[in-house]
């Protein structure tokens, strides 16, 4: 039979010499507890109805933007082919997190298996390390434009914008399974309430009974490359981005350069800031609390402000908007 949640303890406690078969069905939790926010069930309704609100207008905007982006010909550059991507990633990434949120809001129902667990995670840092990537290459894609936009067509060549989506992906994958794969083969026999909203690796570390010191090297090595040297890369373009606006004589042109950047300068920032927050950190500074909050940020409100940030603010996207809505009267 399975192990009971309070017997756990004590088998942890037994010495190196168990037989592996008898350690594994000691360490066996079928299922996780996701604390979540609250347990008051007033907060609990509001806090429902306001994630269903954000989810549904994080859905609706980037589906807008696709669907623009597909029907009309104005928005065929490289830019937009990987706005597009973005915002697919965005309907992705919410969508591993939020659903369960609200199912556990709504029915108090805050269990999950110990293989939807092990998912949920390894789609949420696939996704999230995909965008790291994919930043940077949307910021290379401006500094192509504005410091060679005579060589735009050709550094943002068909080849090379399928190179930069292919290379996303490829890297989040290989973060995403490495991390998986360290989180859970570690030991689950303490506890099975994990002090989240959603499975991720801080409070899955801080959960297992076993010695995380080799899984946290690894994840602050691994992670740290796939969040810092986009963030790098990123910042690079951007210096060399304001270097080159800054040579423009007239004002004019130089608003007219900064603001095609300062859209994804506002994302940048607050997705950059608040994973290198959670993750580039020892696990023995976190705050399972502040983590929560800081989560909310990164997997839930940014998602959200991705559409109106990047594009309804941007005038060939509005300009769509109003051919898309004359062709449909």
């Amino acid at each position: 039979m399975p192990m009971s949640v309070k017997e756990a303890p004590l088998s942890c406690m037994k010495t190196a010499f168990i037989k592996p078969l008898e350690r594994q069905n000691q360490t066996n939790i079928m299922e996780f507890v996701l604390l979540g926010f609250s347990v008051d069930p007033k907060k609990q309704t509001l806090l429902f109805v306001l994630g269903l609100l954000i989810y549904l207008l994080t859905l609706a905007g980037n589906l807008a933007i696709i669907t623009l982006i597909r029907i009309d010909q104005c928005l065929q550059t490289p830019m937009y082919f990987l706005l597009g991507n973005l915002s697919f990633i965005e309907i992705c990434y919410t969508s591993t997190t939020v659903p369960k949120m609200l199912w556990d809001l709504l029915l108090g129902d805050k269990t999950i298996s110990f293989i939807g667990c092990a998912l949920q995670m390894y789609f949420f840092v696939t996704l999230g390390g995909t965008e790291c990537v994919l930043l940077s290459a949307m910021a290379y894609d401006r500094y192509a434009a504005i410091c060679h936009p005579l060589r735009y067509t050709i550094l943002m060549s068909q080849k090379t914008r399928w190179g930069l989506l292919a290379s996303s992906w490829a890297i989040g994958h290989f973060n995403s399974i490495v991390n998986t794969a360290l989180v859970f083969s570690l030991d689950f026999c303490h506890s099975n309430e994990i002090d989240h909203f959603f499975c991720d690796i801080p409070p899955l570390l801080q959960l297992s009974f076993s010695d995380t010191l080799v899984s946290q090297l690894v994840t602050f090595t691994i992670s740290g490359c796939v969040i810092i040297v986009p963030f790098c890369l990123t910042l690079l373009s951007y210096i060399l981005i304001i270097s080159s606006v800054l040579k423009i004589r007239t004002a004019q042109g130089r608003m007219k350069a900064f603001s095609t950047c300062a859209s994804h300068l506002t994302v940048v920032s607050i997705f950059y800031g608040t994973i290198i927050y959670t993750y580039i950190r020892p696990s023995s500074s976190h705050s399972m609390e502040q983590d929560r909050l800081v989560a909310v940020l990164y997997a839930i409100i940014t998602p959200m402000l991705n559409p109106l940030i990047y594009s309804f603010r941007n005038k060939e996207v509005q300009g769509a908007v109003r051919r898309a809505l004359s062709k449909s009267r």
